[in-house]
């Protein structure tokens, strides 16, 4: 569920962002869907990306906590 929420947060953010680049040129929102489904892909890749990243730093720190308690 974690992974679903990342991805949607960051598309919304990339759907916000587009309009709001679309506000600051006075175009209308509704232009180009397209780019509007650009904007959207492109964001949720970026999501699953930072939660991946996240996912693999959690088991990498993990790891290194183990390595230190046992050192200890």
């Amino acid at each position: 569920m974690a992974l679903l929420g990342t991805i949607a947060g960051f598309s919304l953010f990339g759907l916000a962002s587009r309009f709001g680049q679309l506000a600051i040129q006075k175009r209308n929102l509704m232009d180009n869907l397209g780019g509007h489904a650009l904007a959207i892909g492109a964001f949720g890749f970026a999501g699953y990306w930072v939660h991946q990243y996240d996912e693999r730093t959690a088991v990498i720190l993990a790891r290194k906590r183990a390595e230190i308690a046992e050192r200890r």
